[in-house]
C-alpha cells in the first residue's frame, strides 16, 4: 500500500470553503484512483469524489456534486478536494484513498490516510 497523508481540514462558517489535500508516496498500479470518502460520528462511512491520476474519469457523490471539485497534480503526487458552499451535513473526517480503479465501495479501497477533521457550523 501506497502511503497517503492528509491535510487542509479546520473549522469554517456555512457557506465557507476549505481545499483539502492528499499527498500518496507513490503511484502505482494499486493506486490508479485517488477519492474522498467521509465518516460523520455514529455513520457509516461514504463516498464523496474520485479521479484517476491521468484526470480522465472523475466522479462525485449527488451530495456535493456542484459544490465541490477533486483534482490532481502528478508532479506533487497530491490529490486536492476544492469544497465550496460549505454546509453543517458536510460535517466529518475526510480520508484519502487509493485504489486499482475508480470505485465508490469501501471494499475496494486499498490505501487510506489517516483522516482530517472538517466542521461546518451554521
Amino acid at each position: 500500500q501506497v502511503q497517503l497523508v492528509e491535510s487542509g481540514g479546520g473549522l469554517v462558517q456555512a457557506g465557507g470553503s476549505l481545499r483539502l489535500s492528499c499527498a500518496a508516496s507513490a503511484r502505482t498500479f494499486g493506486n490508479v484512483a485517488m477519492g474522498w470518502f467521509r465518516q460523520a460520528p455514529g455513520k457509516e462511512r461514504e463516498f464523496v469524489a474520485h479521479i484517476t491520476w491521468s484526470g480522465i474519469k472523475i466522479n462525485y457523490a449527488d451530495s456535493v456534486k456542484g459544490r465541490f471539485t477533486i483534482s490532481s497534480d502528478n508532479a506533487k503526487n497530491t490529490v486536492y478536494l476544492q469544497m465550496n458552499n460549505l454546509k453543517p451535513e458536510d460535517t466529518a473526517v475526510y480520508y484519502c484513498a487509493g485504489s486499482a480503479a475508480i470505485t465508490t465501495l469501501i471494499s475496494r479501497i486499498t490505501s487510506w490516510g489517516q483522516g482530517t477533521q472538517v466542521t461546518v457550523s451554521s
